[in-house]
């Protein structure tokens, strides 16, 4: 008796586990489409610029590659949705370009990668904008490359706002094309919704 328990606890252990990390193909498909185009796009934008006007492209960071696991890999999260992306997203940037103006120029520089992240996630907390991205942000305004820290506030703009808004774009105008998708997220019935009702998310109720 004993070992039929522990073979029924063991099968359904084994169900519940292949229930928690099954995955549709096809919705992975396309998590890999947008994800691969978004990042490719900014890659293709940067070396345009540097071939052209021998400028870096800073609006191609590291947090925008979270971004894309964000975006087309976890469409139905609180954490995709646009108003913590966008609004965590510029929070973040301003506290890490502050946090290192404060501190750069003393011998406590130091402390400001660290300080400049807690803050962040302390301010998204309270604004209820918590999203990973934000870290992220205000961690390279403090230890991303000179010209990223040189940057001062026009970091908030470029690369952070218009890398965040043209992410956000390309997410709604890839994502919705899958009939199992809906992004920005809203409890609906998906597939009774056309394309053009699912990119004309400021519509909805």
């Amino acid at each position: 008796m004993p070992t039929q328990k522990i073979k029924r606890g063991l099968r359904k252990a084994r169900l519940i586990a292949y229930r928690e990390t099954s995955h549709d193909p096809i919705d992975n498909l396309w998590a890999f489409v947008g994800s691969f185009f978004r990042i490719e796009y900014h890659w293709i934008d940067a070396e345009c610029l540097y071939a052209i006007e021998n400028l870096d492209a800073l609006f191609l960071i590291g947090a925008f590659g979270a971004s894309a696991v964000l975006l087309f890999g976890m469409t139905n999260s609180p954490t995709s949705q646009p108003s913590k992306l966008i609004f965590g997203s510029l929070i973040s940037a301003f506290i890490g370009v502050s946090a290192y103006k404060q501190f750069s120029s003393t011998e406590y520089i130091w402390i400001s990668p660290a300080l400049a992240v807690s803050l962040s996630i302390l301010a998204m907390q309270y604004t209820k904008t918590l999203q990973p991205l934000g870290g992220a942000i205000a961690l390279i305004a403090n230890i991303g490359s000179e010209e990223v820290r040189q940057m001062d506030y026009f970091y908030v703009i470029n690369p952070v706002l218009t890398g965040i808004l043209t992410l956000f774009l390309a997410s709604v105008l890839i994502n919705n094309l899958s009939k199992n998708r809906l992004y920005p997220y809203w409890d609906v019935n998906i597939r009774e919704l056309s394309y053009w009702d699912k990119i004309q998310f400021w519509k909805r109720r």
